[in-house]
């Protein structure tokens, strides 16, 4: 059961690791900055965008199938990243990565679902998950720093193929979930998609056509929900953490994502730090995702989800906020200690409690909701938050994100 766990978990550790990964190597990658947010945007868009789709396909064809056609797809992908020759094709092979990842995470919760029934060992469990995904966030600036640094920019994307190997072989002896018969929601996947594709194109580009395509494509993804084989079906909303869970998800990683991407940038252009220096700064953020969801989940197993939620989101918004307006090595790396707890706090409850708010037969379909909003979060971090910098300061930016985190401890206390 161990060997299983940790092959399940290496899946989300990957799609953690190349959204990090990347982000020390952009200004390798390219000098500017629309360029650069469109490597980091490209990946997480569609992964996103492919969510719901994903979590729908895991509960439609079986968790086990989609999860291993997500590991041969991320790999071959990852090999083609590396022989990119052109920004265009780096940023369209990106993309694709991103919807080899949807189909990791939604599949690999539904697995660990089925794996373990009992409520108490499956957020034990969860805790495992979330911490060697978190690995990912540890491993990604520093490794993407020193791969750089060391081989190249294609370095970083051919490192994902030997852990995507090791999850294959890990997980081979998941135990098989059972298809839901019914047929497809194809409009309801295609609007989501449009839609949540859209609005991260608008966000970026400033396109109010963009803007107005998301809106519409949304009214169409809402009306298409109301039919019995719906995507998204309605008694998922029954409880109250469901949808909730979904909004406090939506902000964690705005925090997260949008700090990550505005400080590694302030990093390399205003203190002058190399990619490698820059992935070491990050340390301090990122070593507590790495043991502490172990504990979060031991506590959400004892305790329920709300206490490690509120506090997560709690430290989340002090952390920012100092670092914000730190002025010495020594203050931001408290800062960006108090949010790496906060993530590894707040992210593994919100988990626990939106699957175990669904019905057995959807928690892929949940689980995939989950990290939809989680997403989509995250691109609105990046695209709010590096507007913000470039056209006001860091601080500034970094001040909004923690008033936004904030929201996100008073929403959990409310939600949970």
């Amino acid at each position: 059961m161990a060997r299983l766990l940790i092959g399940l978990s290496l899946g989300y550790f990957l799609v953690m690791l190349d959204t990090t990964i990347v982000t020390v190597a952009l200004p390798a990658l390219s000098p500017s900055l629309p360029a650069q947010q469109w490597i980091s945007n490209g990946y997480t868009l569609t992964f996103a965008a492919f969510l719901l789709t994903a979590g729908a396909w895991s509960d439609r064809f079986g968790a086990h199938r989609v999860f291993s056609v997500g590991l041969v797809s991320f790999a071959t992908l990852s090999g083609l990243s590396a022989l990119s020759f052109s920004t265009p094709m780096l940023i369209a092979l990106r993309a694709l990565l991103g919807v080899a990842g949807a189909l990791l995470v939604p599949s690999s919760l539904s697995l660990i679902a089925a794996a373990y029934p009992v409520p108490a060992a499956r957020a034990k469990a969860m805790g495992v998950w979330a911490a060697v995904s978190g690995t990912g966030l540890v491993a990604g600036p520093l490794l993407g720093g020193l791969l750089t640094e060391a081989f190249g920019w294609r370095a970083i994307f051919l490192v994902n193929v030997p852990v995507a190997a090791v999850a294959w072989t890990l997980s081979r002896s998941a135990p098989a979930t059972p298809a839901r018969p019914g047929r497809i929601d194809v409009l309801g996947q295609v609007s989501a998609v449009a839609a949540l594709s859209t609005l991260t194109y608008a966000l970026t580009e400033s396109s109010w056509v963009a803007l107005l395509l998301a809106v519409t494509a949304a009214a169409v993804f809402v009306r298409s929900q109301r039919q019995p084989e719906a995507m998204l079906p309605a008694r998922l909303f029954c409880k109250r953490a469901f949808p909730l869970g979904l909004v406090a998800g939506a902000i964690a990683n705005f925090g997260l994502s949008g700090v990550l991407f505005v400080l590694s940038l302030y990093f390399q252009e205003k203190r002058g730090y190399p990619p490698s220096a820059t992935g070491l700064a990050f340390l301090p953020l990122t070593i507590p995702t790495a043991f502490n969801p172990i504990f979060t989940g031991r506590m959400v197993a004892r305790f329920g989800p709300r206490i490690p939620a509120v506090s997560g989101f709690l430290l989340m918004s002090a952390g920012t906020l100092t670092q914000a307006y730190s002025t010495s090595v020594a203050l931001s790396v408290v800062a960006l200690a108090l949010l790496g707890f906060g993530v590894s706090l707040a992210i593994p409850s919100l988990l626990a409690a939106v699957v175990a708010a669904a019905p057995p037969e959807l928690t892929g379909t949940a689980g995939g909701a989950l990290n939809a909003s989680r997403q989509t979060g995250a691109v609105l971090g990046v695209t709010v938050l590096g507007v913000l910098s470039s056209g006001t300061s860091t601080a500034f930016a970094l001040a909004a994100a923690a008033v936004v985190l904030l929201a996100g401890a008073v929403l959990a206390v409310s939600t949970f």
